[in-house]
């Protein structure tokens, strides 16, 4: 709120030169006669004040050429200003000021005076020029006129204010008046303050009244020429037609041309298929006759720009270089050597073959052993764009195959958007995490991926969004994941399957020596002068702070010794070095996670070692069962899976068949209760490869005989006790060397599989082949020389029955 007050008498007589501080205006000027509260906050504006309050209570008010400058300069301020008196001033508990000031006469800048506590300036006091005249007065009625004009557009401007302005005599305190009330930009204010003749004046204010009186007028007409076009149930549409209301009320008409022609350039210019072409052309000679603010011309906009956006011809020249490809993973990864031949093999047969199908990799292995990052580098030594979509937790099949262009929204396939990301035709595309798929009402995304992932098909893969074929087939196709089994068969059978098995403790530490402590130094800030990682200490952190097949874990351990590093680096200087010692180790990680080692101190009755594998690499599986009197009951627990339990009964009935040949009563399940618990009962347990295991432990706990401490046994077991292969045996012996143990027992059809493992480990761990639990029996019990664990025993003829170890209970035995 402002009031406007004076007389022109009020105006000094002389122009005489006067000194006051300054009060700089954001978004305000202030004319004389003018009254208005002001709230001050700045330092030096407050100051400013205080010290025209200690003299006369006059300040001089100026403008500031940008209202966001929080500091402004001596440039920052408009030269030309109003002299006011302070009526009142209240300080609020906010520590700003609210100050009521009123505009006496104007006053220009001579200088700036020097003061570095608020603004204090030298004034020209500024005199209006010119007289009434026969001019004035006529420009006077006209300016009243527009006023009354703009006051019937404009609400705010009352019959009071009309009536003030109506009593004015006086031209320049007119002008003054009525420019206080408009709403004019600071600017064009600024202007009027400035313009001293009286006429000018009068005109330059009557123009700019006519001016936002044609500007109300087009905007009401704008509003009326609207609302007739608009339906009562289109608010949201009213907004878009204002705009072309206006756009054509500003002549901007040629914009939705000029966009046509853009577009048409470009396609053009865009390399299409012959199908693409053609429905290209087709739609766009739909959206020439279109409204160009309609919604389908949008959706037709879109489909239009996403169709030209697709690297349809563009793909990237393969670098057939074996040499310099070996050497740029061999590089990034250590070890790997399946799939890095994978990829040179492809090379070669692309040196020698113009077009080969893009091959379609599975890479399948527990976490954190470099499978995405191997993706990465293959598209680096390939020469490659790399992209990558995480499947995990998607069960939408529309995210693969995008949705239908009826649908609000619609949007092509994660395929699709990944290749406009991509810019070629040609990428290595990593789809992650394939094992994690699920599927639910909306579809079952897996099978959307069948036409994606086969080479007989994907050469015209068809977007419901795009409704074109779009050829796949050069793109070279990795997916990796962590359980093999949770991949759909007819997904599983299109990709070729490379298992990335878990590494050893000595490829750890080859690793760790030559990537991930370098790696860590450098994001750590650290020197690697300033930490010393021996290679004992590295085999520490990796035996005590990690269990894992990969090398995530180690490498955040890397991490926190590196952070540790760099805080006695800060704190004691660059020259700082750390020699790590175990207690160190201890000191920045805390005490061991895991205990290295988990062999047992004696050879216990009833407890045996199995071997098992999870998604997270191999581990230990200690199995242990207990005999109470009893009538003959059986308790699994361990919260073990179906397969798991059925594996127990199998032991069970293969170790009563057996029972006679063992030293035991035919009935000795009738009279004790057998109870076979597999421990670390939180965690759920599966497969069949722990049945040797379990027999072993029940025949140990019935004959009282322990068995051998350094052993683990991995095997499923048949009625008959043959022991059939399993899997996952290269982490299992991992986990056998890990645990020191000295021995293990594999079935015999696994024997094709030691070539994948070390040397060096099959040197520290014996390996022995079984394929009956006769053989299990013998080796795993701990028998006195000579001792021979199996009895004869006579039929009722008195022939004596075959070994065990070559035929089964159920076969026909001679006399």
């Amino acid at each position: 709120m402002f009031k406007l007050t004076r007389n022109r008498d009020d105006q000094p007589s002389s122009a005489a030169g006067m000194s006051l501080p300054l009060l700089p205006l954001r978004d305000i000027v202030v004319f004389p006669s003018m009254v208005v509260p002001l709230f001050v906050g700045r330092d030096k504006s407050v100051t400013a004040l205080e010290k025209a309050m200690s003299t006369d209570k006059k300040i001089f008010l100026s403008a500031q050429t940008k209202a966001k400058t929080d500091e402004p300069a001596e440039s920052d301020i408009y030269r030309v200003g109003t002299v006011a008196n302070i009526l009142q001033i209240l300080k609020l508990p906010d520590g700003t000021v609210k100050v009521l000031v009123e505009g006496e006469f104007r006053g220009r800048i001579q200088h700036f005076l020097p003061n570095a506590e608020y603004f204090q300036v030298q004034l020209e006091v500024l005199k209006d020029e010119g007289k009434d005249n026969a001019e004035t007065e006529a420009l006077r009625r006209n300016l009243r006129t527009a006023f009354e004009q703009y006051s019937k557009h404009n609400k705010k401007i009352t019959q009071e204010i009309l009536e003030s302005t109506a009593a004015i005599d006086d031209a320049a305190k007119l002008t003054d008046t009525i420019a206080a009330y408009m709403p004019f930009k600071i600017d064009v204010k600024q202007k009027l303050l400035e313009t001293l003749d009286l006429s000018e004046r009068l005109e330059k204010l009557f123009g700019q009244i006519r001016s936002e009186i044609e500007i109300i007028k087009t905007e009401e007409r704008i509003k009326g020429r609207v609302k007739k076009q608009m339906e009562k149930t289109q608010r949201e549409y009213y907004l878009n037609e204002q705009m072309r209301a206006i756009q054509k009320e500003m002549g901007d008409k040629d914009d939705h041309k000029s966009e046509l022609d853009e577009l048409e350039k470009r396609i053009k210019r865009k390399k299409l298929s012959k199908e693409a072409a053609s429905k290209v052309r087709a739609e766009f000679k739909k959206l020439k006759f279109m409204s160009p603010m309609s919604a389908e011309a949008t959706v037709v906009r879109n489909y239009i720009d996403w169709i030209l956006s697709l690297p349809w011809f563009d793909k990237t020249k393969d670098k057939i270089d074996i040499e310099a490809a070996t050497a740029i993973l061999d590089e990034d990864h250590y070890a790997l050597e399946k799939p890095k031949q994978r990829i040179l093999e492809y090379l070669a047969v692309q040196a020698l073959v113009k077009k080969i199908k893009g091959p379609i990799l599975c890479f399948v292995g527990p976490p954190g052993v470099g499978k995405t990052s191997l993706a990465r580098s293959i598209a680096r030594s390939m020469n490659r764009n790399f992209i990558r979509l995480s499947l995990g937790g998607v069960r939408d099949e529309a995210e693969i195959r995008g949705h239908r262009r009826t649908y609000i929204g619609a949007m092509p396939g994660k395929v699709i958007q990944s290749l406009k990301k991509a810019k070629s035709r040609n990428p290595v595309f990593c789809l992650d995490e394939i094992d994690k798929l699920s599927s639910d009402f909306r579809g079952d995304p897996a099978s959307a991926l069948l036409e994606v992932l086969d080479p007989e098909q994907n050469f015209a893969f068809n977007d419901h969004y795009l409704d074109l074929d779009y050829d796949l087939s050069e793109i070279f196709f990795i997916t990796t994941a962590n359980n093999l089994h949770s991949i759909p068969a007819p997904l599983r059978d299109r990709m070729e399957i490379i298992q990335i098995a878990g590494y050893t403790e000595w490829d750890k530490m080859n690793i760790a020596t030559n990537f991930l402590v370098e790696k860590q130094c450098k994001a750590n800030g650290v020197d690697r002068k300033n930490v010393h990682f021996s290679g004992e200490m590295l085999l520490y952190i990796i035996r005590h702070y990690t269990k894992e097949a990969g090398v995530r874990n180690l490498e955040r351990e890397i991490a926190s010794v590196c952070r540790k590093v760099a805080k006695e680096v800060v704190r004691n200087g660059p020259e700082t070095v750390v020699e790590l010692t175990e207690d160190l180790i201890q000191e920045y990680l805390g005490v061991p996670k895991f205990q290295y080692g988990r062999a047992e101190e004696k050879d216990e009755i009833g407890l045996a070692m199995g071997l098992a594998w999870t998604d997270f690499g191999g581990d230990i599986l200690g199995i242990e069962t207990v005999i109470m009197p009893g009538k003959g009951k059986i308790t699994i627990t361990g919260k073990l899976g179906e397969v798991m339990q059925e594996s127990a009964q199998a032991a069970l009935s293969y170790v009563r068949s057996r029972a006679q040949r063992l030293g035991l009563d035919t009935d000795f399940y009738k009279k004790v209760d057998i109870h076979v618990h597999v421990p670390e009962g939180a965690i759920p347990k599966d497969g069949p490869s722990a049945g040797i295991t379990m027999a072993t432990s029940m025949v140990s706990a019935l004959t009282r005989i322990p068995v051998r401490k350094d052993l683990a046994m991995t095997g499923e077991i048949t009625l008959r006790g043959r022991v059939l292969p399993i899997g996952g045996l290269k982490e299992k012996i991992l986990a056998a060397h890990r645990s020191l143990l000295k021995g293990v027992l594999i079935p015999k059809e696994n024997a094709k599989d030691l070539k994948d493992i070390p040397a060096t480990i099959l040197e520290e761990v014996q390996v022995e082949l079984v394929d009956h639990a006769d053989d299990v029996l013998r080796k795993a019990l701990v028998l006195e020389e000579g001792q021979d664990l199996f009895k004869e025993v006579e039929d009722a003829s008195g022939g004596v029955m075959f070994d065990a170890k070559k035929s089964g209970p159920d076969e026909i035995h001679a006399h």
